[in-house]
């Protein structure tokens, strides 16, 4: 089918979600005039690629053959040949020669009687000739789908002159069905290609992926738990998953705690077609096995299934179970398998093979799990084994497992039983907040508010409701009054809502004074109510606040929230006394004692399956190891921080604030831009204040290191005026003081910077921060170096170098030997450049070697004779101005004023712009004849 399209088309990004990598490799092999071959199994996505792909380059070929084939006509010979040259034999016909013109004529339009074995040679000519008779007047792409259903004939054809079409303008791009991971059916048609045609093999989805390709879909809104269950039952196949997100959809009721997804027809057929050639005790055996957690032989005989060896190997040949001679496992070949299996079953076997479970499983909450899917209505016995083994579970660091065990047991509790559903349900949202699942957590709760009317069982809802909020406390903001009045004058009560004001007064308020004084109000309640987990977490947050604030009560305020008796809960929560301890010590330079704190937590929060506690503890972990200047380690936890951030939803803006921070210093600057604007920009959704100081700290830094101080400027004068009206004075929480300062420098104006580094260091030294002391001391010296005084600039920076040295500031020192040596000259091989990168590989400081290199590319400029009294004419000028003037006169141009002055060269035109306007001249030229008329006089 020829094509003449004016534009070319473009890869639709959302219909290849997941694939850009892959779509990447094959676009650039057809690009270079190579063929690509996709393969995977059923459902993963190749025919979404190839219509992507197709659509894309068939803009570039003259002509377009497209073929695709199904399984209910392959046995029709020559279809597909009939696909690809039925609209073009009329234009190449006359151009073959008469033999091949018959055999393919007869072949094509089924007259006569052509056979590959009677017309084998002409007909495998005559399709080499037609390819080259279309290359002739222009490209050719061959599109063909589904090679594994072309009919015999077709394929022979097709691959006989495929593999003579070396030189030849013609390109294929085909798919092909394959299965399993380690499969090689693809071989026999990969060479049935051209030489050197890509084979790209299509895997799974991610579970981000999955979520997004469902949003896409129009499946948006699903719990996140639902997303991960989608995922788990599809492998990441993106047809299975879009099926269970339909059904899903269609079903009027979700499934419950333990039950699985619902499966639709459509993959029940497709994946249970062969079931029907299992024995009746078979497929009971593989119900059994689809119902277990963790099926094995021993397992199966344990719950009745006498011949489980023989019926599963028969299940297997079948390839409904995968083979693993050494695993003791029973595994299906595809989750999927499981599931319809599983839906397909009726009620009362399901239930039978639950009971047979419940007692032949070895694992306590596994035998619990079965009981109670064995068990209908209301029963107070399971009720209660329902809850031990959540508790077991939440002591084994399962919160998730504890969740849906704890929904469990509600259901199976009686309206009157201690402890009632509605409490067993409201420890289950708790665990589901550990576990992550945020959107189960809020859905019980929700649930709990709509029946409950006991007081504390409604604050305790209203206080989830409000905690899963994160950082979008703005949008739960009607339901404070609520909490009040259900609290009444109960401390405990109320103390648990005065907890989640404080955090309200400095997120949404941005106000840090308000969020304190609510902090200790909180804990005074809460000490009158004997409730010491939330007084101590009161007291944590009053100590974070105060140190934030640098507020002289800080270090009081967390030896108060580290007093015994302690929370288990309590000290290893990211909003414990512990991470208050971490933070203080990050900001009094202790950053050995804080790294050993954060490790620590972070271990703990992984024993336990904290998620929010463990995205948190990753940040402060890779925090501390970017202070250290230890920017690959930094990278690699921010990056695994943000990522489980995304995956739980569990705070993203925070995480990729952070991550941008580890980019700039040891990764990739774009992203690292990228990554702070997105932080940005949710933080202002969000209308949370702190962490848009935060975020907009890291988008200043980014474009510091990407060379666009005016961003930098920008960016750091709203921080500047955030934190004053938030009441930030501690210059350590965000150390943004002294790139903001150097990016002044750099655009020409060293008073404000001077007023920065003044104002930052009268509370630097109130405090004690000695890096910060140290990194201002480093920009003061920029100052005076804009100033001419390159003496004490570099004596200035010589001694922040070394202060931050020993403090074990190694990126921040590595700054200061860099700023060091482009003041003492920027020659290739000169000791003090030697040693900035020395430092900068050390740190794995990729962004920052790259300045360097940049750096000397600039020649230095050849030094000029001084003109006495040439400066005279220059009285007229501002500070910054004569410096201009002056460099200008010994003959440098704007590039390498920028470099001395560390100023960017768009600020060096503006200054001469200016100058040239007070000395009454035009151009540069002026000033040199100005200088040369002074040293005639």
């Amino acid at each position: 089918m020829r094509r003449d399209f004016q534009e070319p088309a473009r890869c639709r990004p959302d219909l290849v979600i997941g694939r850009e990598d892959l779509c990447a490799g094959a676009r650039d092999q057809l690009a270079s005039g190579g063929s690509v071959l996709l393969h995977g199994p059923a459902g993963i996505g190749k025919s979404t690629v190839l219509r992507a792909l197709a659509e894309e380059y068939g803009a570039t070929a003259r002509t377009v053959l497209r073929c695709s084939a199904t399984e209910s006509e392959s046995h029709l010979p020559f279809l597909a040949l009939a696909d690809l040259f039925g609209l073009v034999l009329d234009d190449v016909a006359p151009r073959l020669p008469l033999a091949q013109r018959t055999a393919l004529e007869s072949a094509l339009t089924g007259r006569g009687e052509s056979s590959l074995q009677r017309d084998g040679l002409a007909l495998r000519l005559a399709v080499l000739s037609a390819l080259r008779a279309l290359a002739a007047h222009g490209g050719v792409l061959v599109v063909a789908d589904d090679l594994q259903w072309l009919d015999p004939a077709s394929a022979e054809l097709l691959g006989f002159a495929a593999r003579r079409l070396e030189g030849t303008p013609v390109q294929l791009l085909c798919a092909v069905r394959t299965e399993g991971q380690e499969s090689q059916e693809y071989d026999r048609h990969l060479r049935a290609c051209p030489p050197g045609t890509l084979a790209v093999r299509l895997g799974p989805l991610s579970r981000t992926q999955v979520a997004q390709l469902l949003d896409h879909r129009g499946h948006a809104g699903l719990p996140r738990s639902t997303v991960r269950e989608i995922h788990r039952t599809s492998a990441g196949n993106p047809l299975f998953a879009l099926e269970l997100g339909r059904a899903l959809a269609d079903s009027p009721t979700p499934p419950r705690p333990g039950e699985p997804l619902p499966v639709p027809t459509s993959l029940r057929a497709l994946v249970l077609s062969r079931l029907d050639m299992l024995s009746v005790e078979a497929r009971r055996t593989l119900l059994v096995a689809s119902a277990g957690a963790r099926p094995s032989p021993a397992l199966l005989h344990a719950a009745g299934r006498e011949n489980a060896e023989a019926e599963c190997a028969q299940a297997a040949e079948l390839g409904l179970l995968a083979t693993e001679p050494d695993a003791p496992a029973v595994r299906f070949a595809h989750p999927l398998i499981s599931a319809a299996l599983y839906a397909e079953a009726p009620a009362h076997e399901r239930r039978a093979a639950h009971a047979a479970l419940s007692t032949a499983a070895s694992d306590p909450i596994e035998r619990a799990r079965h009981l109670a899917l064995a068990t209908t209505g209301t029963d107070p016995d399971v009720a209660a084994r329902l809850a031990e083994a959540a508790a077991l579970a939440r002591d084994r660091g399962a919160p998730s497992v504890a969740a849906h065990l704890g929904l469990l047991a509600a259901r199976h509790t009686p309206a009157d039983g201690t402890p009632g559903p509605e409490e067993r349900r409201l420890q289950a949202a708790e665990d589901a907040i550990t576990a992550g699942e945020i959107d189960l957590a809020r859905d019980i709760a929700r649930e709990v508010l709509n029946r409950a009317s006991v007081p504390a069982e409604r604050v305790r809802a209203w206080i989830i409701v409000i905690d899963t909020a994160g950082h979008t406390m703005a949008e739960v903001d009607a339901f404070f009054p609520q909490a009040l009045a259900d609290a009444g004058d109960d401390p405990r009560l109320l103390a648990l809502v005065h907890y989640q004001l404080a955090w309200r007064a400095l997120i949404v308020e941005g106000d840090f004074t308000e969020a304190r004084e609510a902090a200790a109000h909180a804990a005074e309640l809460a000490a009158r109510g004997k409730d010491r987990r939330t007084e101590l977490l009161s007291l944590a947050f009053q100590a974070q606040t105060e140190t934030l604030m640098g507020h002289p009560e800080a270090p009081r305020t967390i030896q108060r929230a580290l007093k015994e008796p302690q929370d288990p809960r309590v000290a290893w929560h990211h909003n414990g006394a512990g991470s208050a301890r971490f933070r203080w010590l990050v900001m009094s330079d202790q950053l050995t004692e804080a790294r050993a704190t954060v490790t620590a937590l972070l271990r703990e929060v992984r024993r336990r399956g904290s998620v929010e506690s463990e995205v948190h503890f990753l940040r402060g972990l890779a925090e501390t190891e970017l202070r250290a200047g230890h920017c690959g380690r930094a990278l690699e936890l921010a990056r695994e921080s943000l990522r489980l951030a995304r995956d739980s939803g569990i705070g993203e803006t925070a995480s990729a604030m952070l991550t941008s921070l580890a980019e700039a210093s040891g990764g990739d600057v774009d992203r690292a831009l990228g990554l702070a604007r997105e932080a940005v920009e949710h933080a202002e959704e969000d209308g949370d204040q702190m962490y848009l100081s935060r975020a907009l700290g890291a988008l200043g830094y980014a474009q510091l290191v990407a060379g666009d101080p005016a961003g930098t400027v920008r960016s750091l004068r709203r921080v500047r005026t955030l934190e004053l009206g938030l009441g930030i004075t501690d210059p350590a929480r965000g150390r943004w003081q002294g790139d903001l300062a150097e990016a002044l420098v750099r655009i020409g104006e060293p008073a404000e910077a001077q007023d920065v580094i003044d104002a930052s260091r009268e509370h630097a030294l109130r405090l004690g921060r000695e890096s910060v002391l140290a990194v201002l001391d480093r920009s003061q010296a920029l100052v005076r170096a804009a100033h001419g005084e390159l003496e004490a600039a570099v004596a200035q920076l010589t001694s922040a170098q070394d202060r931050l040295g020993k403090l074990g500031y190694g990126l921040e020192e590595a700054r200061a030997a860099f700023a060091l040596a482009r003041l003492r000259g920027r020659r290739p091989g000169s000791p003090a450049y030697d040693e900035a990168t020395r430092m900068f590989r050390r740190c794995r400081a990729l962004p920052w070697l790259r300045q360097v290199d940049e750096s000397l590319t600039t020649p230095e400029p050849e030094p000029a004779r001084t003109v006495p009294g040439a400066l005279d004419a220059l009285d007229v000028l501002a500070a910054m101005e004569r410096q201009v003037a002056a460099l200008v006169m010994e003959g440098a141009t704007n590039r390498e004023i920028a470099a001395r002055l560390f100023i960017s060269v768009k600020t060096v035109e503006a200054t001469l712009t200016r100058v040239y306007r007070k000395l009454g001249i035009r151009s540069r030229v002026d000033i040199v004849r100005l200088a040369a008329g002074k040293r005639a006089r």
